[in-house]
Parts: C-alpha cells; structure tokens; sequence
C-alpha cells in the first residue's frame, strides 16, 4: 500500500492547486480523479470550454453586425460552423487539461484515476474503470469534488432537448428557439452563445431580475444590453413543468399574479444553480458530517469534524467559483505546513462573462443599506471613453462604493468591455483597504477601458469625475 502525507480526492481546479501546493511544501502528495482528464468540471465542463464558446460566438457576431463599421467587407454570406466551433473548443479543454497532467508530473504528484472513496478515516478506496480497487493511505485527506449541475425535481432531463450546461457545450445544431430556466451566470453566459448563432432565446427566471446576487445596478444594465440584443426574458415567474414530444419542449410557468404562461421552443436549458457533490465518496466510513443543504461541513480553517480531513471548493459552504476553490486549496496546503494563511471571503470577485461582462467584488448597496452603513456611490459610463468609442463597446459603467466617512473602497461593480480583468484592479485596492481618493489619484493609461475606475473614483470623491 501506498503512504502519503497528502491525498487529494478531486482534480478540479481547488483539488490540483492544492495538491501542487502540497507538493511545493514538501509533502508527498497524491491526487485521485474519476474522470479521464485531470481539471474537475471547470477545465472540462465549465469555465474553459463555456469561454471558448463566448469567444467564437462573438468573433461570429463582430463579422456579421460589426465588421462593416469597421472597413472591413467580406464577400458573400458568413456562416455558423457549429460542429468546428465545438471541434475548436474541444482543442482548447484538451490542451488544458494536457497541461495541468503535466504540472502533476513536474511536482511529482501521484495521480490515481478512479472514484476515491473512504475505507476508513485514513485509508482511500480507488476504483477503476475496470471494476479493480486499489487502496491508499494519507495522513491528510482533502475534499475536492465540486459540484453538478442542480434541477428541479418535476424536471427529467434527458440530455438531449433537455438539457444541462453540459450538454450546451456540445450540440450539434443551433437551437431555433431555447428556453432557459435560470437568469444566473451560466444561462446568461450560454443563452448568449446560442443567440449570437441565430437562436431566439426566451429566459424564465423565479426572482424579479437576472443575476441577482450581484448589485442591482448591474442586474439592470445587463438585462438592458441583452434585451438590445434581442434576448427575452420572463421574470418572478415560476416554473412548474417541462415536458418534451419528439423536438418540442414545452414549459409551463406561473406569472406573479398566478396566471399561467407557456413557453415552446426545441431545448430547454435547464441553469438552476449547482450542488455539492458528493455522491460514492463514503462520507459515513470516515465520520465526515454534512450539513443541512449537503455540503461538507467545516470550521474557518476548512477542516471537516475529523481532524486530518479538509474540504475545499464548491462541496463546501460559499460561492461556486473555481479561484475560490484554488485561494482555499491553497489555504489548506499552507495549514498543513504550519503557516498561518487567511481568505477575506469578501473580496472574492465574482465574473459573467456575458459581453459587455460582469464584473464586482465586495458589498452591494443593499447590502450596506441592510447594515447600515453609510456610503457614498461614483459611477462612470464606459461611453465616456474614447477607448470604448474607439471599440465601439459604449454599454455599460463602473460604480464604486466607499464609506461616507473614511472614504475606504467598500464595493466595486462593473459592467463593459474587459470588466472580467478590470475588477483585478479593485480588488487589489480593497485588499490594501485604499480609499476612494487613493484610486482616483494613480495614474490610468490613456485611452484604456480602466479609466472608467480613476473617474467612477473620482466620482465617489466630491463628485469630481473629469470627462462627464
């Protein structure tokens, strides 16, 4: 039997940057990984191949609306060719994931393929594809199998006109109509995909705005852009049955006054979150505990109720998002170093990789309305810029909240080009705890998209922006 100071069960993104850490500290370390391909499902399923398909899609979208305004002429019609588009994207993952079984090897980490289950508190089950099971032992065990994709119980989804952001990332055709149950990041994200290609595109959301975790602000901007773009949507409405016959999907909802709407189109992409997963792994052989929505529970330090096994990631409690996965397999590995790492769970960006894209980091306004807190707001127009002009990507603004008093960055939010790199910017800020007039006095490149930050800054300092 194998012995190591570390086993990681999961390769996701949290799983190998633990294990990578784990082995830069010199513990002898091993990762187990049911799937094929190393990455967990964002390098697989998720982030990578979804961003593949933006990209594409809006190269698709620039050439047919956009290419002429720049000079640019193409003779004859441009056409969508889904199945390279997906070959392309499928390029892209393998690399990927070629390339985090590379950095296995260059740290010298053990990698098992098979679905790692406890035996007991120190000793792991792996068993193969083949039906053969091979048994490890750890003197530290962390917990990295993330998630699926979540549904609703009266819905069967059959993977095929029914389907999951899995299935999204491989059809064979463009849907002429797709309805999409949930107004979060994913359904956004992959219903303008399929809109950008030529289908018509209907979202059914149970909230009274779309992403709606983040500032209310940005939730009605974006909403605003995407409507431009022709997408529909249908909110505080409740779903309460889909049913498929042959190529149709018909979903039936409840409107807010309780009347009934029906929706049909050919797929129904079913982007009602995710949950924990946690399936095979033999939780009750190791003593682990859950907690009441099926995570794994932990204490500040992401350690389980057994003292040498940790979990990290979506399987436990907080956002659903692949670096605070990796902040928090990093953690875990300088714990059992006997460092005294920290996360400030605030300051964990959050992304839509819509275009324009959505962007924030720390409090909301109704947050610090909830709390009580004092603040001021600046905000600023991408349309402003001449560098938005120059792009031709006006839509959108950046909105800083700082405290009325001390000045000090409380939240950032951002909706426009490059959002996804700019709140990099705020985050470092806030995590230096500057103010308000500290961002506006640094020095912005000109003509660049960030310039908006200097000016919502200065916004949010005695109202002194510069170019509004």
């Amino acid at each position: 039997m194998n012995h190591y100071d570390v086993a990681v069960i999961g390769s996701g993104p949290g799983g190998y940057v633990a294990a990578i850490r784990c082995a830069q500290l010199g513990m002898k370390t091993a990762i187990i990984e049911k799937y094929d391909t190393l990455g967990g499902t964002c390098l697989n399923v998720g982030c990578i191949p979804s961003k593949a398909l933006l990209d594409s899609s809006h190269h698709y979208e620039d050439a047919v609306k956009h290419f002429k305004d720049h000079g640019i002429d193409i003779p004859g019609e441009v056409k969508v060719n889904l199945e390279q588009m997906i070959s392309r994207k499928q390029g892209v993952v393998d690399q990927t994931t070629k390339g985090i079984a590379f950095l296995m090897d260059k740290n010298s980490i053990e990698v098992y393929q098979g679905l790692g289950s406890f035996k007991d508190a120190t000793h792991i089950n792996i068993t193969k594809g083949d039906g053969n099971t091979e048994t490890i032992e750890a003197k530290n065990i962390i917990i990295a199998t993330g998630s699926k994709p979540a549904s609703l119980p009266f819905i069967t989804l059959d993977k095929e006109r029914v389907i999951t952001s899995t299935e999204a990332l491989k059809l064979k055709e463009v849907p002429k109509h797709m309805i999409v149950i949930g107004g979060g990041v994913i359904g956004l994200e992959l219903g303008q995909v399929y809109k950008r290609l030529g289908a018509e595109v209907t979202v059914v959301e149970f909230m009274d705005r779309i992403i709606p975790g983040m500032d209310g602000a940005l939730s009605k901007e974006l909403m605003k852009v995407l409507k431009k773009q022709k997408v529909k949507f249908a909110l505080s409405h409740k779903v309460k049955s889909v049913e498929r016959k042959g190529n149709k999907v018909t979903v039936k909802a409840d409107d807010k006054k309780g009347e009934e709407v029906v929706f049909e189109g050919d797929y129904c992409l079913v982007s009602v979150g995710r949950r924990p997963y946690t399936e095979g792994l033999n939780l009750e052989a190791a003593g682990v505990v859950m907690d009441e929505r099926g995570r794994v529970q932990v204490d500040g330090h992401l350690k389980t109720n057994v003292d040498h096994i940790y979990a990290i990631g979506d399987v436990v409690k907080g956002a659903m998002l692949a670096h605070k996965a990796e902040e928090e397999g990093t953690l875990v590995a300088e714990i059992l170093a006997g460092q005294k790492p920290h996360i400030d769970y605030n300051l964990i960006p959050g992304v839509v990789y819509t275009w324009p894209e959505v962007a924030a980091v720390g409090k909301t306004e109704d947050e610090l309305k909830e709390a009580g807190v004092a603040y001021k707001v600046g905000q600023f127009p991408m349309r402003a810029l001449g560098r938005s002009r120059a792009s031709m990507d006006t839509d959108g603004f950046v909105k800083i909240l700082a405290h009325k008093e001390t000045d000090e960055v409380l939240g950032v939010h951002m909706i426009g080009a490059r959002c996804a790199d700019l709140i990099a910017e705020a985050v470092t800020a806030m995590e230096f705890r500057a103010s308000a007039e500290d961002i506006a006095r640094m020095s912005h490149a000109h003509p660049t998209y960030a310039e908006a930050v200097k000016e919502a800054a200065l916004a949010a300092t005695e109202d002194r922006a510069l170019h509004i």
